[in-house]
Parts: C-alpha cells; structure tokens; sequence
C-alpha cells in the first residue's frame, strides 16, 4: 500500500464513504408567517433521536482520530520523516478541533430540543387541562 492509499483509507475510516449523498428527512409542520416551524412531541422525539445518531458517529470519528494521532510514527530516523509526519499531526490535530467543535455543538443543539421538547409536552398538557 502506498502513502495515497494509507490516506484515502484513514479518510474514509473517519468520514465514511463521502460519494453517496444522503437525501435529509424534514419534520414539523410548515405554516410560513412568523419565521418558526411547530413540532409534536414525537417529532421532537425523532429529531433528537436523529441527533443522537449522529453524535455516535462523530464521537466515533473523534476516537478514530485519536487512535490514528496515536499510531502515526515517522518511517525513518530522517528529518524529512519527522518533518512528513508533524505535518500530518498538525491536519489531525486540526480535524480533532473541528471534530470537538462539532460535538459540542451536537450536544448543545439536542439539550436545546430536549427543552423544546419538554416544554411542549408542559403546555400540550396544559392546553388538555384546560379542555376537560
């Protein structure tokens, strides 16, 4: 194997296949107006179970980077080995940022729906009690 196919592979072993897009699902009602959107509470629900799906993968990208940050070794004693291999430290040190960044925000994002989704359940209720 060579240095372009041991890169193609640690690629895809972290991003996964990148030639098949995927078409996205969208959820909650359209009604246009004020700029928001309504959601039920299995909606809501869905949506977080989407995002929790995706959180796995991006802290499985994250261990898969830090696995490869962990094996990558200069092939020779040589300052140009060293030198090819700090480089590459730097893009995966670089690509862990962005996948730590990107975990956050995926942490932040579903904590924000658990809330949109707990508050709607409240006033769902509210509105039933009312009601009756």
């Amino acid at each position: 194997m060579n240095i372009i196919d041991d890169a193609a592979s640690a690629i895809k072993a972290v991003w996964g296949d990148l030639t098949t897009p995927k078409e996205p699902t969208v959820y909650g009602g359209g009604g246009g107006g004020g700029g928001g959107f309504e959601m039920s509470p299995e909606e809501l629900k869905t949506v977080i179970g989407l995002w929790e799906d995706e959180l796995k993968k991006v802290v499985k990208d994250g261990d898969k980077i830090d696995e490869i940050l962990a094996d990558l070794m200069p092939p020779g004693q040589d300052e140009a080995s060293a030198s090819y291999v700090n480089s590459g430290i730097d893009s995966l040190l670089s690509l862990q940022k962005q996948n730590d960044s990107m975990r956050a925000y995926i942490e932040g994002y579903i904590e924000k729906l658990e809330i949109a989704r707990t508050k709607t359940m409240a006033t769902d209720q509210a509105n039933t009690l009312r009601t009756t």
